[in-house]
């Protein structure tokens, strides 16, 4: 029985712990990527977009206003 039980809490529990460091990382990413211009432009560029100044601008605004919105619902209480 125990030999049933503890792979499918492991695999639970890694899953879970698997997403938590996801959003972690993503979100140091996100902050990291708002500082700096030259990962905005690497990023697009990927994606097949050639942002000018005045893109690079508003991109940079989107993120920081989301990043300043996502800290904003974390902080405050639930009811």
């Amino acid at each position: 029985m125990w030999s049933y039980i503890i792979p499918i809490v492991t695999l639970i529990v890694g899953a879970v712990g698997g997403f938590f460091i996801g959003v972690f990382y993503l979100r140091k990413q996100l902050e990291k990527m708002q500082s700096d211009p030259e990962m905005i432009q690497k990023m697009a560029k990927q994606m097949g977009y050639n942002l000018n100044k005045q893109q690079m601008t508003r991109a940079q605004n989107m993120m920081k206003n989301q990043n300043q919105n996502m800290n904003k619902n974390q902080k405050m209480p639930r009811r």
